[in-house]
């Protein structure tokens, strides 16, 4: 009987791991997801792509039983099913962190800083991107990973660089007065890339930012927005 109930004891302790663990999963995950959502992409899709091509993911299904109901380890556990659903879980939360590594949700100027013209329409022209107003030479942080692509003088843009992420995703940051990278640099995100400046078709310092997806300019806002408040 006091065997008994010491497995009682430990079946209970291993339910409230259990139940702790999926819910602190289910805490992080969640936010994630509905972040991507909000920037209107759909996050199944992002993580299957990671899975498939991420070094390490070969989207093998983590699980510990088979269709016969052994365990992968040779013995029975009644908690076995729970486990495998928490190293899905964590699996699926690794993935998130390197998708959100992909995507521009950082914000391009960290210090403190005033939004100065959106995204759209502006004095009968199309405005690509979004303008951010801090002191000259604050600096300038890539959004997210990928490889710079072009660093020079664009016309009206000034002192520009162009970094390719994945996904079809390039992000633009204008008006600089310093370069900190070079063409070809693999960069990760928040990296100090460049120096906020008043070159080019600029009326006072501050920072041109766009992101173009296949080639097309989108909001900026949308994916700083979405990310508000999960960093």
């Amino acid at each position: 009987k006091n065997i008994e109930r010491e497995i009682k004891l430990i079946e209970q302790r291993n339910e409230q791991i259990f139940r702790l663990i999926e819910e602190a999963l289910s805490v992080s995950v969640g936010p994630l997801d509905k972040m991507f959502r909000a920037a209107g992409v759909n996050p199944d899709s992002v993580i299957e792509t990671i899975r498939r091509g991420y070094s390490g993911y070969g989207g093998h299904d983590l699980t510990f039983l088979d269709g016969d109901g052994e365990t992968a380890f040779n013995f029975y556990d009644k908690n076995a099913e729970k486990a495998s659903r928490i190293l899905k879980s964590l699996d699926e939360l690794n993935l998130y962190r390197i998708a959100i590594e992909k995507y521009p949700f950082y914000h391009p100027v960290q210090t403190s800083n005033r939004f100065t013209s959106g995204f759209g329409p502006r004095w009968g022209r199309m405005h690509n991107g979004t303008d951010f107003a801090a002191p000259h030479g604050t600096p300038i942080r890539a959004t997210a990973d990928g490889v710079v692509v072009y660093v020079g003088w664009q016309s009206a843009y000034g002192r520009l660089i162009k970094i390719k992420h994945d996904f079809g995703i390039e992000t633009r940051y204008a008006h600089l007065s310093k370069f900190r990278v070079k063409k070809g640099q693999r960069v990760s995100r928040g990296q100090h890339i460049g120096d906020m400046g008043n070159t080019g078709r600029s009326t006072g310092t501050h920072l041109h930012y766009e992101i173009r997806i296949g080639g097309k300019a989108i909001n900026p806002m949308k994916y700083i927005k979405a990310a508000k408040n999960v960093f």
